[in-house]
This record gives C-alpha cells, sequence and structure tokens, in this order.
C-alpha cells in the first residue's frame, strides 16, 4: 500500500515513510492509493472479534510495510485494559469502546475511556508506539509539533511522555481551554514535553504547524514530524472505531446504521468516511457543529467559508472552536475523483484566506452519494441537551457529545441504528455540568486534583518565527 497527496504533486510513499512527516511536501495530506474493501465475509469474521483483532484486520491492508507479527504486538501493548481503563459502561475491560444504547436506535460508542478521557487516546495511544517502533527502526529522532483546541494535546502528550527520541513542542489557544483541559497538558513535567499556549485561536495554531511543516529546509533540519489529524497514522486508528461500532449495532450485514460526529477540524468524521469507502455499510455521515458552523454552511449550501480567528466563536464546546477544518480537504479530495490539482487549486483560495463554491462545478451535487448530512447546535441547545439526556438517562455528558446527540435526534430515520461518537467524559468541563445540571462530574482516580498540580508552559504571540527559534533552543 502506497500513499499520495491530495495535492497530486507528491511522490507515492510507503505508510512508514509518511508516519513522521504529517504534510506532504506539495502541502497536501496523506491518503492510500486506493481504498482496501471488506466484504460481506469479512465483516461476518469480525463480529468475533475483540478490539484488538478487529484493528490488526483493518489496519494490516493499510499497514503493508511493518512486518504483521511486529504489528500485530504494536497493536496489542497500544489497546490493553491497563490503559484503557475509565470504562464506566461495560464490565469487559478488552471492550475498548462500549456500545451504551440511550433507546431503541440510539446509542452513544464511548470513545473516552483513555488516559486523557477523550476520544482522541483511541488513536493517540497507537500512534506513540508506531512512532517509537519506526524512530527505533531507522534511527532517527523527531520533534513533533502540534496545535490543539483541547483533547489533541493532552492525548499526544500523555502517547509520547518519556518516549526515546521524541520531543513534543504542542500549541495550543492562550486561556482557550477549559480548566481541567489546561491543568492536563501544563502540569506535565516530563522533559520531553514542551507546552506554549499562543495568544489567539486554534486557527492561529494550526495555521503556525502547517508554516513549519511547509518551511521544508526547516523541517529537515529540525526533523519536525506532526500528531494532528493531518497525520494519516490518526485517521487510519479511527477507522477501526466505526468498524466496531458498525458491529456492536447489528446484527447482520445487510442492516445500515448512521453516525452523528461532533466536528471541529473533520478528522473524526473524516475516518468515518474513509470507512465507509472501505465498504462499511453506512447510511449518513452526520457533521454536528457548534456555533463555529463552517461545516454545516457546506454541506448546507456548497460553499466553505473559513471565517478567519477574529471571527471564531468561543463556546462552553471548546475543542469545535475550529473555523478552518485541515480534514476536510481528505473529502474534498474523495469528492472531485482525486484530482489533485483541483484541490490544489481550491485551497489556494482558502489559504490566501478566501473561500470556494462547489456549486458551479456540479461537486456540491455529488455530496449525498458520500451520505453526508449536517447540523448545527447553540450554548442553550447543548445545556438543554445536557439536562435532557440526564434527566431521561441519569447518563452526563459533555458538551461536545451534547452537540452531537442534538443534532443526531434531529436527523434520525426509522429503522436506521444512529450512533453518536462520545467525545469525553464531562469531568473535563465541569463549569459547563455545573451550569446544566447545577452538580459537578465524578473525576476517575488519579485525576481528582489535577487544577492544583504546578504548570509548565510559554506563552508566545501567533508568530511563526518565534515557534521556530523555540525547538531549535529547546533541542540544542
Amino acid at each position: 500500500m502506497k500513499y499520495i497527496s491530495t495535492r497530486g504533486q507528491s511522490p507515492a510513499q510507503s505508510f512508514s515513510e509518511i508516519l513522521l512527516g504529517g504534510l506532504a511536501p506539495d502541502g497536501g495530506l496523506y491518503l492510500p492509493e486506493s481504498y482496501p474493501q471488506f466484504g460481506d465475509d469479512e465483516l461476518s469474521e469480525m463480529r468475533s472479534m475483540n478490539y484488538r483483532d478487529l484493528a490488526f484486520a483493518i489496519l494490516q491492508r493499510l499497514v503493508t510495510d511493518i512486518p504483521a507479527a511486529d504489528l500485530r504486538t504494536i497493536i496489542d501493548k497500544a489497546y490493553t485494559p491497563e490503559v484503557f481503563c475509565h470504562a464506566r459502561v461495560s464490565t469487559d475491560a478488552t471492550d475498548i469502546t462500549p456500545l451504551l444504547t440511550l433507546e431503541p436506535g440510539l446509542h452513544l460508542l464511548c470513545l473516552s475511556n483513555g488516559p486523557t478521557i477523550a476520544f482522541k487516546d483511541m488513536a493517540m495511544q497507537l500512534l506513540g508506539h508506531l512512532f517509537e517502533y519506526v524512530l527505533a527502526k531507522t534511527g532517527r529522532h523527531i520533534n513533533i509539533l502540534g496545535a490543539t483546541s483541547g483533547d489533541t494535546g493532552s492525548a499526544a502528550e500523555y502517547a509520547m511522555r518519556g518516549k526515546q527520541a521524541v520531543n513534543v513542542f504542542m500549541l495550543s489557544p492562550h486561556e482557550k481551554m477549559s480548566r481541567f483541559q489546561t491543568a492536563q497538558m501544563f502540569s506535565l513535567q516530563d522533559e520531553n514535553i514542551h507546552n506554549i499556549a499562543v495568544r489567539g485561536v486554534f486557527d492561529d495554531c494550526q495555521d503556525m504547524v502547517k508554516a513549519v511543516s511547509n518551511d521544508h529546509a526547516f523541517k529537515h533540519a529540525n526533523h519536525i514530524g506532526a500528531v494532528n489529524s493531518i497525520n494519516w497514522g490518526r485517521i487510519a486508528a479511527q477507522v477501526i472505531y466505526y468498524f466496531k461500532g458498525y458491529l456492536a449495532a447489528t446484527k447482520s450485514n445487510e442492516q445500515q446504521v448512521s453516525f452523528c460526529v461532533p466536528s471541529g477540524n473533520f478528522g473524526n468524521i473524516c475516518a468515518g468516511h474513509i470507512a465507509r469507502m472501505m465498504g462499511l455499510p453506512v447510511k449518513h455521515l452526520v457533521v454536528a457543529t457548534n456555533e463555529n458552523d463552517v461545516l454545516d454552511e457546506f454541506f448546507r449550501t456548497g460553499v466553505y467559508r473559513p471565517r478567519g480567528s477574529a471571527n471564531t466563536y468561543h463556546t462552553s464546546s471548546p475543542s469545535m472552536d475550529i473555523s478552518k477544518a485541515s480534514n476536510f480537504e481528505r473529502f474534498v479530495y474523495d469528492l472531485a475523483g482525486q484530482d489533485g490539482a483541483q484541490v490544489k487549486e481550491l485551497w489556494q483560495a482558502v489559504d490566501q484566506g478566501g473561500a470556494f463554491d462547489l456549486n458551479a462545478s456540479g461537486l456540491f451535487a455529488r455530496v449525498k452519494d458520500f451520505g453526508f448530512q449536517s447540523g448545527s447546535s447553540s450554548h442553550a441547545e447543548r445545556m438543554a441537551t445536557i439536562r435532557n439526556t440526564w434527566g431521561q438517562h441519569q447518563i452526563m455528558i459533555d458538551t461536545h457529545t451534547a452537540d452531537g446527540l442534538k443534532v443526531a435526534q434531529e436527523r434520525r430515520e426509522a429503522g436506521v441504528p444512529m450512533l453518536v461518537l462520545e467525545t469525553a467524559l464531562p469531568a473535563k468541563f465541569e463549569d459547563a455540568m455545573q451550569e446544566a445540571l447545577q452538580m459537578s462530574p465524578d473525576r476517575p482516580i488519579g485525576l481528582e486534583d489535577i487544577e492544583s498540580l504546578p504548570q509548565r508552559f510559554e506563552v508566545l504571540d501567533a508568530d511563526v518565527d518565534a515557534v521556530k527559534q523555540l525547538i531549535v533552543a529547546r533541542t540544542q
């Protein structure tokens, strides 16, 4: 299996070659040359598999340059009951992603059982072991530069802390994450973890990561890598739990399901798109946004219009406070029939602060063929959803999951199970839980007083050169 760029101007490379690099040299994102297909017989075999077996069945078709025995060992180390120990639904610790039924046909796919109690752990734990394996094989070292709106950063840092030959430099928007999210990252004292609070919003952080990645001389000289969802390894790992959720919610391969996914950077739902392209019987992929509804606007109108940092709202679901969705490029590449030249032209407009309209080209008419729908949620609506879910089911959900559940309830269809992808435990967003329910959520053991721990971070302006200087200074 080889991987190619969405902009069509970079050579095809193996999984291990693209794992450490993030963006392709032409500025695009990597996708497989063709999607492996899983048919009826293979889906039937998967029904008896646990999470690790399922992960191996899927990833061995996407990762063909790592020996099967080594890949199996990496997967087994990543997905253990000891790592995913915060399970609150299933008594089977090997389940990893239990399915919680709210009512017939409406489910939560619980993805928050990892060490940072957010769905990002599902991919990041695997990515940490993959990085360690490839670096050891090649004798290289890497300086990871990432951006986070709340959950990617802590998941990456917990996956990479203490690992040999790895430094992590994580950019986050200064004072725009929850107190719990901030403490999870900034309280880490590991010497290879470097937190940088940027005066700006997430889009500023993401733009800086891309700018550094596109400075090929600096990237090469300073061994820059990426763990954001621009990294294909992240998306590949997330494909697994779509298969797991489908198999848990159905009894036969003739059934279809729909997934509703809280979406900011489009990485999580992009994995659902990949799963559907690989043969998973998915009827609809429902994009749920908060007030930063750029993606909802696109799926309603065909116009993709990032609004810039000045017009990005700071909301009670802060991990989705994103205006420019990096992974959206992967979907548009497939929508455009894998026409790299067309994608490059569209993103030149976006990179220059503009927008694009896919109506005139006829591409927007094809969106329905890929099963996408969308909706949005406001602060008042997510508070009401949290209250209603607690009142009806005695289940406390976080603000982002509430956005997903609100939109899912609007988009449900009779006879088609709807799975809402849970994003985090509500402990990460205590202020919102207090507002909605006048009560504080339970905290997992070991995270009770995380805000009281000493914090270590630096504050910088949204200045690419300043970030480069810091990386050089810390890695001399």
